[in-house]
């Protein structure tokens, strides 16, 4: 197993890519994106209709901090 690897990696919540919960820094450490790019696909879901913040929430609760 390569460790370098994204999908080798543990989804958390950042400790310090945060503005709210670290939840979009976390995904974005995890699979080595932009959380920038995270946070904008974040706030366009949320103009379609959905359980987006159900989901952050859930995140929230559910991901460990990292």
């Amino acid at each position: 197993m390569n460790p370098d690897n994204p999908l080798n990696k543990r989804l958390h919540r950042s400790v310090t890519d945060r503005y709210i919960a670290g939840v979009c820094g976390g995904i974005a450490e995890t699979y080595n994106l932009n959380s920038t790019l995270i946070r904008l696909l974040m706030i366009a879901s949320l103009m379609l209709p959905g359980p987006q913040v159900l989901f952050y929430l859930a995140a929230w609760v559910l991901m460990p901090e990292g």
